[in-house]
């Protein structure tokens, strides 16, 4: 089976008229995208959308065979003229299956949002899920009986689109993702690639023709991902995205709670809004253990903390004790995390802070608390595959 995607942008497409936005500046040359359309084999468009024809002759191929076009979702503004010899366009009812005349079967899958998804088999056997802008399957109780071979569907507005489908089986390792419906919340180039490959999925030029069920290099996801940054630098906000895609992560919180402090329960109040309703919180400073334990992603937020709660436990700040046994005790305790990290099966992303570039602390506790957390950085930074600086919310790539 043919998929050949002659749009991959949101409804209003990439970039915008008018739109002065840095996302619509930046959109330009095989960034450009015009609203989803999808054409299956020549035979079976999905989504009928302004300038079909055109997109279609660009990527080298014909409207002229179409035998069935449906939509999945409302679509605002003027109609689109039908072209010449296209049959009409409809959409299916939920959960029905529509039998083409060119063997293909089409099955209407329920959506939590306005629309409709489809599944199309190819006569010999391929697989195609394609998803509504905003939308993500409803429904999904039971396991899939095998996975699909691929699936196209809005990653970055819905990720937890791909956690559902992943939950119930529809989508295993060898299944290829492929995100549209990218709009001015998709950041540009490289970095979508980053953030999209965190969610074993890619993005296509428009006009890009694949064969579903072709083996195909799914995107490698990192197991061991390291993520630093300044103050409210969004490095936790970067960190959380690179799982979301994932029907279970344990959140392993190692700041706790503090008593009579509303300013600290209130930011622990908006990191948790923020976390997918499935992911289960852990708050404890025993990370060792759970990187050793066989389970689902982990997210550690953060490291600092962390170290913060090793220091107290050997009296770190004191500087007698420090130079008695202290500073051994520390790093023996290091030392058991950093060998956690290296030796973990689990997926895991582990969240930090940069303080070596700030003013040097007063006092010689908190001088040695930078140092420390600058020692620990570099170790764990060295088990894992990928580390990221965030600034300003950018994401920089330092390893991976």
């Amino acid at each position: 089976m043919e998929l050949t995607l002659l749009g991959t942008g949101a409804p209003e497409g990439l970039p915008r008229p008018s739109c002065p936005c840095a996302a619509c500046a930046s959109a330009r040359g095989p960034w450009a995208r015009a609203a989803t359309a999808l054409l299956v084999d020549d035979a079976l468009l999905l989504d009928l959308t302004p300038g079909a024809v055109f997109a279609a002759a660009r990527a080298g191929r014909s409207l002229g065979a179409v035998r069935q076009v449906l939509l999945t979702h409302p679509h605002d503004g003027p109609a689109v003229e039908l072209p010449a010899a296209l049959p009409p366009a409809g959409r299916v009812p939920d959960g029905q299956v529509l039998t083409l005349i060119s063997g293909h079967r089409v099955r209407a899958v329920p959506m939590d949002a306005p629309g409709t998804g489809y599944e199309v088999s190819a006569p010999d056997g391929e697989r195609l899920l394609y998803l509504p802008p905003g939308a993500a399957p409803a429904g999904l109780d039971g396991r899939a009986e095998r996975p699909l071979d691929m699936v196209v569907c809005d990653v970055v507005g819905r990720p937890d689109a791909v956690a559902r489908l992943r939950a119930a089986g529809a989508v295993g390792p060898a299944t290829e993702v492929i995100a549209v419906h990218l709009d001015h919340d998709a950041p540009p180039g490289a970095a979508l690639d980053r953030r999209l490959a965190a969610a074993g999925a890619r993005a296509v030029p428009d006009g890009t023709t694949l064969v579903v069920g072709e083996f195909h290099a799914v995107p490698d996801v990192p197991r061991r991902v390291l993520v630093t940054g300044g103050a409210r630098s969004g490095k936790s906000l970067e960190a959380e995205r690179r799982l979301e895609a994932f029907p279970e992560v344990v959140y392993v919180a190692t700041g706790g709670r503090r008593d009579g402090d509303p300013e600290w329960a209130a930011r622990v109040g908006l990191h948790r809004e923020r976390r997918p309703g499935a992911w289960r919180t852990e708050e404890t400073c025993e990370v060792a253990g759970l990187l050793g334990a066989d389970g689902p992603p982990l997210l550690v937020d953060c490291l600092s903390l962390w170290l913060t709660d090793a220091m107290d436990r050997v009296d770190a700040w004191d500087d007698a004790r420090w130079r008695d046994g202290g500073q051994e005790a520390l790093r023996a305790r290091v030392a058991e995390l950093v060998a956690a990290v290296r030796a973990t099966r689990r997926q895991v992303v582990l969240v930090t802070n940069e303080v070596g570039a700030g003013v040097v602390p007063a006092t010689s506790a908190g001088r040695r608390f930078r140092d420390e957390l600058g020692r620990l950085n570099a170790a764990v930074a060295a088990e894992c595959e990928e580390v990221l600086l965030v600034v300003a919310g950018q994401a920089v790539v330092l390893r991976g």
